[in-house]
């Protein structure tokens, strides 16, 4: 059951939308679909953080900030320690858990909770007010090794040869989540899953850059979704639906953001599948417009919708802890699922 705490005061600054979320909105011209790449349009990678870059930001937060423990919680297969940032251990608090990058080339997830650890870690009393009431878990960076390019096998069929979806051993992590055979996988879930025992959990990823609006011409920033195998919880469903609805309102009341339902299985190898079942942890998939890397043309984005993006994945996760802080995630509107149209692809 989730742990439930009966707050006194509101959040100091503005919320995000709790209404219900009524129809589909439309982002229009302010939404995060720039240019794809095409041949064309410039690809800079070099803009990201790579893996030495990604641990000096979290070794300087960790070092700036009383409130953050910065832990290793296991290593990938090239050797590469990964790091979970935490904020908080109150049990009588909900716990949340950012899962970022479990695909090396869905880069800007990591890049948007390197943000958000930036955040909070800063002394302001609205960060201060979530801190006293919600434990946070980041993970950025699942598959460390796929995200350097550092793999056992070829990168010449990739636009960009710098980043892959799979890890050193050619293995989908988001499909090692029963069998866990893979290091980073099987680190993952003992070392953070089963001793923190999250709540809720964001599982932050990319796709396409031409998925659309259902059947429309319409370009969408990302898409979500909850647990979809049949064996979860009644109650872990519901709260994962309630999730997303903070999510939906959230991206959608910042005007650059236009979401469609991800048409995702039921295989509990996926995180988002199994990780509910087993943990009864509240789960949502979060995809977000365009990879950094990928045999595909198409599902590569250019450089100029970056900023955007990962933007949107701070949104998503900020107003998580919002809503987990006043207990608004208790009455969110889940009526908005039944009418979000699944996501489609263009041409």
């Amino acid at each position: 059951m989730m742990k439930k705490k009966v707050l006194s005061v509101a959040l100091a600054g503005t919320l995000l939308a709790t209404g219900a979320a009524t129809g589909t909105v439309l982002a229009g011209d302010n939404s995060a679909n720039g240019p794809n790449y095409e041949g064309n349009e410039t690809i800079k990678n070099e803009r990201l953080h790579n893996y030495e870059e990604m641990v000096k930001v979290l070794e300087k937060a960790d070092s700036q900030s009383e409130a953050m423990e910065l832990e290793t919680y296991g290593e990938s297969v090239k050797g590469r320690d990964l790091y979970l940032a935490k904020f908080g251990s109150n049990e009588d608090n909900p716990t949340v858990l950012f899962l970022t990058q479990q695909h090396g080339n869905e880069t800007l997830t990591t890049e948007g909770a390197l943000k958000l650890i930036q955040n909070l870690t800063s002394n302001g009393k609205k960060t201060q007010e979530i801190l006293d009431n919600v434990n946070v878990l980041i993970a950025p960076r699942l598959n460390v090794d796929g995200a350097e390019g550092d793999v056992n096998f070829s990168l010449d069929d990739y636009v960009s040869g710098t980043h892959t979806r799979y890890n050193a051993n050619e293995v989908d992590l988001n499909r090692d989540h029963i069998d866990r055979e893979q290091p980073e996988t099987k680190a993952f879930h003992e070392n953070v899953l089963q001793k923190y025992s999250p709540d809720y959990m964001i599982d932050l990823h990319h796709q396409g850059t031409q998925t659309t609006l259902g059947d429309s011409d319409e370009l969408v920033s990302g898409s979500i979704l909850y647990p979809t195998t049949e064996n979860v919880d009644d109650e872990v469903l519901q709260r994962s639906k309630q999730l997303g609805s903070v999510v939906y309102d959230a991206v959608s009341d910042k005007g650059y953001g236009l979401l469609s339902k991800y048409p995702g299985g039921s295989a509990e190898t996926i995180s988002r599948n199994g990780l509910a079942v087993e943990y009864d942890v509240a789960t949502l998939l979060f995809e977000m417009r365009g990879m950094a890397d990928h045999e595909y043309d198409d599902y590569v984005l250019g450089q100029k919708s970056n900023g955007k993006l990962i933007q949107q994945a701070v949104t998503a996760m900020e107003a998580t802890l919002e809503a987990l802080a006043d207990g608004s995630i208790n009455e969110a509107d889940t009526s908005f699922w039944d009418d979000l149209p699944e996501s489609g692809y263009g041409e």
